[in-house]
């Protein structure tokens, strides 16, 4: 498998984001992670989604180590300072939730507690659901686990074709368009650091059609499996969907509904926040994690 990695003087001086660099290999791919807070707190899991990486959850980080955890952030193969194969066919939907496990299980995480926003759920709950005894709790924000055997959104079916099609896929520009918050151009920059040129964004520009959006899509029977174990999931299962997401807005019914875990919980609608919700609301969103984790501490969000 050829795979590119980004030059390391790409992520030089990056505004909010100077975390020691951490790495492990899987399927011979360097895989690159935050890893900040006490080595034996039970670890939060913070997974990120399309086309973004770790950098989206620098606010986050600081409040929940400050709160006593250990934050784990990694970069998805193809995306931020992990090495990013160059075929679209070295990526699937299996793929990438079996590289996941591989990382969880070299770093031997458990008890953990997950997060993880659009493609950060959909490989987050595939890891948790098969390897339940590893996670301790699910908080989910702008995710969903689709299988195929429901309609997609229209948003949805344009960003699958803008990214398959567009041979304009600036990265960076799409977060400036995607954000409720105005984002300086040197946060627009470093959304845009881990793809010096296009050659570096298979991974960014495969991912919306990986998407089960048909009931016979190879990931389809995988991800009604999940479902079948979420719908008997008693840990505690939170939603902390934002109240301006074009494409995945709404969501959390669903989970709320079909999640025993999520009977009782205090789901969270982030105000003025977008798709990228750790974007525009991520001091916020930690405090939710914190209350979540650890009930009656934290400020109110």
């Amino acid at each position: 498998m050829k795979a590119l990695r980004t030059p390391d003087d790409r992520f030089v001086d990056l505004p909010g984001y100077d975390f020691e660099p951490h790495y492990v290999e899987v399927d011979g791919l360097r895989m690159h992670y935050v890893d900040e807070g006490p080595a034996d707190a039970a670890p939060v899991l913070l997974l990120h989604g399309e086309p973004s990486w770790s950098y989206l959850y620098r606010k986050m980080i600081p409040p929940l180590v400050a709160a006593g955890h250990r934050v784990i952030a990694p970069d998805l193969i193809g995306f931020g300072k992990s090495d990013k194969p160059t075929r679209q066919s070295d990526y699937s939907y299996a793929g990438h939730v079996d590289w996941m496990t591989q990382f969880i299980e070299i770093l031997d995480l458990r008890d953990m507690t997950l997060f993880g926003q659009d493609w950060g759920s959909l490989i987050g709950l595939r890891v948790a659901t098969e390897n339940e005894s590893r996670f301790a709790r699910i908080a989910i924000g702008n995710g969903a686990l689709p299988t195929g055997d429901q309609e997609m959104s229209k948003a949805f079916m344009e960003w699958r074709e803008f990214a398959r099609s567009n041979p304009n896929f600036n990265i960076g520009q799409l977060f400036q368009r995607a954000a409720i918050s105005n984002l300086s151009d040197d946060i627009v920059a470093a959304y845009d650091a881990p793809f010096p040129d296009e050659d570096y964004k298979t991974g960014a520009r495969v991912f919306p059609n990986l998407v089960p959006a048909v009931p016979d899509d190879p990931a389809s029977e995988a991800n009604r499996r999940a479902w079948a174990v979420l719908m008997n999931w008693t840990k505690p299962f939170l939603t902390t969907f934002s109240d301006k997401d074009p494409i995945l807005g709404g969501g959390e019914r669903v989970f709320k509904k079909l999640v025993p875990g999520a009977a009782g919980q205090a789901h969270v609608i982030i105000k003025d926040a977008g798709h990228f919700l750790q974007e525009d609301k991520g001091e916020e969103l930690a405090e939710v994690l914190i209350r979540f984790i650890s009930p009656g501490t934290g400020a109110c969000p």
